[in-house]
């Protein structure tokens, strides 16, 4: 028997309470501190947050599958379902399915999961879509469901999923724990024990021909926003994808048993991680927002153009600082120009200038905020680690 489904205790998951206590705690207080934070923001500044936290999402739960969106596209698309102006560009069918998913999925988290949602989510994670068989339904193929890696003539085979025809089966019994161990029902499990565990659970049935990791990912966070008792905005997936190679490993070995502490406590520490990133990133829109409120009408189309461009790398910055050579390439401006542009802005109290010369380097006014490594080890504590070494949160 070498899958978890293949033993006699599936699905019976069993692991280690006492190690996910302080981060379970952690998460909560995290969550109250993000929840606060957006509170305090207009209607406008809030939609603003909440386009920009759902697309990120979007584009990066798929870049994880190696899919690549255009995220404009996506954010037009999440604005019109939102009664937003838009720019009203030609959104592609990708962009235009995750990007209804992911707005599907903030508005209705507190509905009962349901074989009806699902096929929902699919039908329109794969719009556009051509060579698949089963669209809006569980796979009905007769072949094996592999997880597989390397040379065709060698392939290693990672997971194989339950066949096909125990998928129903499996998924009603799934769909059924997901419902009662929510707050308030039957057998209530914490937050991140529950969403850990609804991610796994899923991915080990793989029910759908195509799609699974989106769609699992999509579940985590449904589950976390019920355990919260509204949307998360968790950057989740956007964690997972700086992660992607330990994320892929620990699920490889979670598959082959049914005890997953392991799995738990790494889940635990990259949700607590998503959590400070997107606080990261509101504290940051909020910055951005006042930045470009005080700017307005002080600004040429060149300067606009380039400090738009900055601000779009987020809280963590413009990798290596804005030189004038950058500015030049973003801006199409002479050197002379390029110089004379920066010099303003660093006037106008929208970039800080450092080194001299050939060393100078731009950044913006407002702080940046890079987010940490988050851990939880084996005694249960919940570490940062970062440049400077690590420490426990």
């Amino acid at each position: 028997m070498r899958w978890n489904w293949q033993k006699p205790d599936w699905p019976k998951f069993t692991w280690d309470r006492s190690r996910l206590e302080q981060a379970e705690q952690r998460f909560l207080i995290g969550a109250g501190t993000l929840m606060g934070a957006v509170k305090h923001l207009d209607g406008e500044e809030r939609s603003q947050i909440t386009i920009e936290a759902i697309s990120t999402e979007a584009v990066t739960t798929a870049e994880i599958e190696g899919e690549i969106l255009d995220r404009a596209s996506v954010q037009s698309s999440i604005r019109r379902q939102f009664g937003l102006a838009t720019d009203n560009r030609r959104v592609g069918p990708a962009e235009q399915g995750m990007a209804e998913m992911m707005v599907d999925l903030y508005r209705s988290f507190s509905v009962p999961l349901s074989g009806e949602i699902l096929f929902a989510w699919h039908r329109m994670l794969v719009r556009g879509t051509r060579d698949l068989k089963d669209v809006g339904r569980y796979r009905t193929s007769g072949e094996p469901m592999q997880v597989v890696s390397g040379a065709i003539h060698e392939p290693k085979v990672h997971f194989e999923a339950p066949p096909s025809s125990q998928v129903e089966s499996e998924m009603e019994r799934f769909i059924a724990w997901f419902n009662r161990t929510g707050p308030g029902n039957a057998e209530p499990l914490p937050a991140l024990t529950r969403a850990g565990i609804v991610h796994l659970y899923f991915e080990c049935i793989h029910p759908l021909e195509d799609g699974n990791g989106r769609i699992g990912r999509a579940l985590a966070e449904k589950s976390l926003a019920q355990s919260l008792g509204q949307p998360t905005l968790t950057a989740l997936a956007a964690t997972i994808l700086a992660k992607r190679k330990s994320y892929y490993e620990v699920l490889e070995a979670a598959n082959k048993q049914n005890e997953i502490s392991v799995w738990l406590a790494w889940f635990a520490g990259v949700a607590i991680e998503a959590q400070l990133r997107t606080t990261a990133l509101v504290e940051f829109l909020i910055d951005k927002a006042r930045l470009l409120d005080r700017l307005r009408g002080q600004l040429n189309q060149r300067q606009e153009k380039a400090l738009l461009r900055m601000l779009r790398e987020g809280p963590e910055g413009f990798a290596g600082g804005l030189n004038a050579g950058k500015y030049a390439t973003i801006t199409g401006a002479s050197p002379a120009t390029a110089t004379r542009d920066l010099v303003e802005l660093v006037a106008k109290g929208a970039l800080t200038r450092t080194g001299e010369r050939k060393h100078t380097r731009y950044q913006l006014s407002i702080p940046l905020r890079p987010v940490t490594s988050v851990v939880v080890n084996e005694r249960g504590e919940v570490v940062s680690k970062g440049a400077e070494g690590s420490y426990q949160g």
